[in-house]
């Protein structure tokens, strides 16, 4: 049985980064249990070409390798860093390079970070209606995380850990067959 793909995108260009080390651990914690083959992303990772790109061929390769590893996953993390109450702009504008047919019924986990808990519904303001309009599946657990649920860049926090496994489980209506195929190999 091949593995599905899940890519992680974390809307950010710092190194390190909250975002990217949520982002990460949930897609860690996903591919433990449903034997997803990963691969994670920053906006770093899309490359300078991003702010320059009127449209998708403007990008160069490597931007475009990205672009192509999202459309193409079973299954997206996408995170955001809280910036002035929304996603970062560049975030937004790599988002808008993919056409909407390509994250139809696509399930997606939303994720944000901030500061504080002020900024918590980002997801369901900024990232819901942002892939509602894909028509992609966001699974109902979002996940936000403020500065307090980190140590050293790791998630740290009980809360946000029962949150990242609740939103984990969600994936099962999406992959039963390969959860259970994972358990009777166990």
């Amino acid at each position: 049985m091949s593995a599905h793909k899940l890519v992680g995108l974390a809307g950010s260009f710092n190194r390190p980064s909250k975002t990217f080390a949520l982002v990460e651990n949930i897609a860690g914690l996903a591919g433990e249990k449903y034997g997803f083959d990963n691969t994670i992303y920053d906006l770093t990772d899309v490359g300078p070409s991003l702010g320059q790109a009127l449209r998708r061929d403007d990008l160069d390769s490597r931007a475009r390798e990205v672009i192509d590893d999202i459309v193409n996953a079973d299954v997206l993390v996408i995170g955001a860093p809280t910036y002035k109450g929304s996603y970062p702009g560049l975030f937004k504008h790599l988002i808008d390079l993919i056409d909407p047919h390509e994250l139809r019924a696509k399930p997606i986990i939303i994720t944000a970070t901030g500061g504080g808990d002020r900024h918590a519904l980002m997801v369901e303001h900024q990232l819901r209606p942002l892939f509602g309009f894909f028509m992609s599946y966001t699974l109902p657990t979002a996940v936000y995380a403020s500065d307090r649920d980190f140590t050293d860049y790791r998630v740290s926090s009980d809360p946000l850990s029962k949150r990242i496994g609740e939103v984990i489980d969600e994936l099962e209506a999406f992959f039963p067959a390969r959860n259970q195929a994972l358990i009777a190999a166990e």
